[in-house]
């Protein structure tokens, strides 16, 4: 049941085995195309059901747990796994009053290794460098890609190399590649040329791409779905929403629900929403003309994550949204602020981008394209201390142009039992 690698504009074909990133005839995006036919006697429920809890590797990975679907050929010594995955998804009845519906669940991936979801495109992609023989990976990053590289190429006794732009990175993710010993370099360019330096990298020095123009990264985040809906017991939500970036999670998230529905794992598809910051919005841009026009933006947004002007599977994520009748939306950086401070409110805590999704749902409720009786699941991105410094600035209401609403204050106290006691009365603490 050999998978190949397809091109998604021009159908030609690849082995998995070809150390290639876009289409030698056309330069369109790869997919990793698997055998659904083949697989259809085979990838059941009952199987990823029955891998639940086992201590046996890899399927102990909340990806491989899926691996028929994930890289179905690749030999399972070679897999590199932490393991990730296997991140919760949480029922928020008070985020579902905010929001305006009755039933909002919020999947974590910032539970996974290193604080957010790329650990599992991580293991996909540096699994297949493995497999390749490759012995440098590289990526650029605002923050998360690289932190996830250098740690799954340190465990798998790789180089790993992270671009960063030379300012606005956030120090808890820029710290973890340092720690976990890539080799970091600082460059006065934005992401969207990083990643084309990236790419030059590769071709000049026999260096393996880990961003997401690498289909098997897009393999590994596929399973935030899967894993996602058989924590539903497989009963589909009405909606998935979700941060809107480099636009590579909403290309793996509308493949995983296309090869579900084939495979009749499950018997229709959410509908996909993907909510992308007011300063870093090409693809709402482009969704606004019905995908007739699309031009790259200069990107800001506090929100660092998602701050990507050009992304790269745009194509993919057009695809998906086909596929899956879904919508995009944008919101301001006060409003994914404010919405982070909500969900971190609950105890759950997460990154600024993480926002997007909650407050992509209270838009969408409001226009009336999300309606109050349906089920949705929002997926959270990254950790909390991804970016604590926003977090600390936000609460202490210093972020320019935002304002914190019920910042919870630090207070300041004298060394006695009067003082605490001042701070401690009723009257005094006014937040939740």
């Amino acid at each position: 049941m050999a998978s190949v690698l397809t091109c998604m504009d021009c159908g030609q074909q690849y082995p998995l085995d070809s150390v290639i990133f876009a289409c030698g005839v056309c330069g369109g995006l790869l997919d990793v195309t698997h055998d659904l036919e083949a697989l259809r006697t085979t990838v059941t429920r009952d199987l990823f059901d029955r891998r639940l809890g086992t201590l046996d590797a890899p399927y102990n990975s909340g990806v491989w747990r899926y691996k028929e679907l994930i890289n179905p050929d690749v030999d399972p010594s070679l897999v590199v796994s932490r393991p990730e995955g296997n991140t919760n998804v949480y029922a928020t009845p008070r985020l579902a009053d905010w929001a305006g519906v009755d039933t909002l669940f919020l999947k974590h991936e910032g539970e996974n290794p290193t604080g957010s979801f790329k650990d599992r495109g991580m293991t996909g992609g540096v699994t297949q460098a493995r497999a390749l023989g490759m012995k440098r990976v590289a990526c650029a990053s605002t923050g998360n890609t690289s932190a996830s590289l250098a740690a799954y190429a340190a465990f798998a006794g790789m180089e790993g190399i992270v671009l960063f732009q030379n300012k606005n990175i956030a120090v808890g993710k820029l710290s973890q590649a340092i720690a976990y010993g890539a080799t970091c370099i600082a460059i006065a360019a934005d992401f969207d040329r990083n990643l084309e330096l990236v790419r030059e990298l590769a071709a000049a020095f026999d260096i393996y791409v880990l961003n997401s123009v690498n289909p098997f990264r897009l393999e590994g985040q596929k399973s935030i779905m899967i894993e996602m809906l058989q924590q539903l017991r497989w009963n589909v939500p009405d909606w998935v929403v979700c941060p809107g970036g480099n636009l590579g999670n909403s290309a793996a998230f509308g493949k995983a629900l296309y090869e579900l529905y084939t495979l009749g794992l499950v018997n229709r598809m959410p509908r996909l929403a993907i909510i992308q910051a007011e300063g870093a919005n090409p693809l709402y841009r482009s969704y606004q003309t019905g995908f007739e026009v699309y031009e790259p933006v200069h990107a800001h947004t506090i929100a660092t994550a998602i701050k990507i002007g050009n992304p790269v599977s745009y194509p993919k994520a057009v695809r998906a949204l086909r596929w899956t009748n879904g919508v995009v939306a944008e919101v301001s950086d006060q409003e994914i602020m404010e919405a982070k401070a909500l969900i971190d409110r609950q105890g759950i805590g997460c990154e600024p981008a993480s926002g997007c999704s909650l407050a992509g749902v209270r838009k969408l409720v409001d226009a009336g394209i999300i309606q109050r009786g349906d089920t949705v699941v929002g997926i959270l991105t990254g950790h909390l201390l991804k970016d604590p410094d926003a977090t600390i600035a936000y609460h202490r209401d210093a972020l320019a142009g935002i304002h914190a609403v019920e910042p919870n204050r630090i207070f300041d106290a004298e060394p006695t039992l009067e003082s605490l006691g001042a701070i401690l009365s009723p009257s005094t603490l006014t937040h939740v």
